[in-house]
């Protein structure tokens, strides 16, 4: 497969594709009015701790920095949950999981440890009860396809998918796993935190009137790259440096900020119906991806949503989201102004000895997520976040692709689109594929 081609044709409509358009979405929207329970909002249940209950196994598929996060994460919601079994393509990865695992006391045998390409299949055939899907997201889709189909319950970073085949494949996983009962808890980990969600409670009640417009960025130095070493095959150094190629990670407007991107949806209640935008690459030196981007959402009805995110040295940084209304505006996390500036609500903090705030919430959100999916297991209190991600997945994904072929793209031609990223066959040797950095202006529209 040459990347080159597929992005030439990725707004190509396929037949077979299903429809959905950015309006119409009530049925994953919240409708918000004041009085109303967090869980009327969808607003997670805000537990210091899991309920007992009946024991939990977790199987970690993806095993890095972030996977290992995850588990331990999972292993802090309360009693009666533990580690199952552990699946990565390198032996390195699952070792180094191991180890760490270790310092806590925490043991896995050799026999429940699983590696290579069909690791993840292994494990979601042993005996855990939920999988924790933690690899680079372009293995994603089909991951919670296996992990459903298996009746496993799922928590799965984000970005769940990379392209729009992949994105209508989480949906229709999604859709199954509700059918069975199957809880679904994913990694927009804002949306778990409780500062954020006291705020959105305040903005679905009025505090800043009518949402006028919006920003979302995610300005950060560069990240983590590796150059290729002696003896890796294509594939192999594309899997140890998957943050840097775009059919495994999305590029960093997926990868980081889907993050902003994902609250501007949330507090709007909307997804956008086009996108125009651009980006480059000036400082990068490994992978296809650009350095930054810079899009303007339409939302429809006047409201607009600038979003930018880039990754370079010795920049100006910063994190976060600002919705303007017509009485006020918010940073989305903690505190509300009105128009002129001044403070008109903050989220209050817990206390230190000292009474004096501490400005971290009380559970982090990063464990709270967790909390609320084993709470949904064993409480029969049913969650599924993974149509909503995928979504706002997609809404990123619109972005990208705006950006790299310097066309505006409309929410339904991006939901149509046969656009696949990556190899068909995967194999730990070579592989025919090309990485052409995009340039705006030569890639075809449709």
């Amino acid at each position: 497969m040459k990347n080159k081609e597929s992005r030439r044709s990725f707004l190509k409509k396929s037949t077979a594709a299903t429809a959905v358009s950015a309006i119409g979405l009530s049925s994953i929207l919240s409708s918000c009015s004041s009085g109303k329970t967090n869980a009327e909002l969808g607003l997670p249940p805000l537990l210091d701790r899991a309920p007992n209950g009946k024991k939990l196994k977790a199987g970690l598929v993806g095993c890095g920095h972030r996977g290992t996060g995850a588990l331990l994460n999972f292993l802090s919601t309360g009693p009666g949950v533990e580690v199952g079994a552990l699946a990565d393509v390198f032996p390195d990865k699952v070792e180094a999981c191991r180890d760490r695992l270790k310092k806590y006391k925490l043991e896995v045998p050799e026999e429940n440890c699983f590696v290579g390409l069909d690791a993840y299949e292994k494990l979601i055939k042993s005996d855990v009860d939920v999988v924790l899907l933690v690899t680079p997201p372009h293995f994603r889709p089909q991951h919670f396809k296996t992990a459903v189909e298996h009746n496993k319950h799922v928590f799965m970073e984000k970005p769940v998918a990379v392209d729009p085949v992949g994105i209508r494949s989480v949906i229709a996983t999604s859709k199954k796993a509700k059918v069975k009962g199957l809880n679904v808890v994913t990694g927009t980990q804002r949306r778990h935190q409780r500062d954020y969600i006291e705020t959105y409670k305040q903005v679905t009640n009025g505090a800043i009137g009518e949402i006028v417009g919006a920003k979302a960025f995610w300005n950060q130095e560069h990240v983590w790259f590796r150059r290729r070493q002696e003896g890796w095959t294509d594939m192999e150094y594309m899997l140890r440096n998957w943050n840097n190629f775009c059919w495994l990670c999305g590029d960093h407007i997926l990868d980081t900020h889907i993050h902003n991107i994902d609250i501007i949806n949330w507090f709007t209640g909307k997804y956008p119906k086009s996108a125009v935008g651009y980006g480059g690459r000036h400082r990068r030196v490994t992978g296809d991806q650009y350095d930054f981007f810079s899009i303007d959402f339409d939302y429809g009805n006047g409201l607009f949503s600038h979003s930018m995110s880039r990754q370079i040295d010795n920049c100006a940084n910063g994190t976060g989201e600002v919705i303007v209304g017509t009485k006020g505006y918010t940073n989305c996390k903690n505190t509300i102004y009105n128009l002129d500036g001044t403070v008109k609500w903050k989220y209050d903090y817990p206390k230190d000895k000292d009474g004096k705030s501490t400005n971290v919430v009380k559970i982090p959100p990063y464990i709270q997520e967790h909390i609320h999916l084993v709470t949904a297991i064993r409480t029969n209190q049913y969650v599924n976040e993974a149509e909503r991600t995928a979504l706002s997945n997609l809404t990123a994904i619109m972005g990208r692709e705006s950006a790299y072929t310097g066309k505006k793209i409309t929410w339904e031609e991006i939901m149509k689109s046969d656009m696949r990223l990556g190899p068909k066959e995967y194999h730990m040797g070579n592989v025919d594929m090309e990485f052409p950095i995009p340039v705006p202006g030569s890639a075809i529209k449709s």
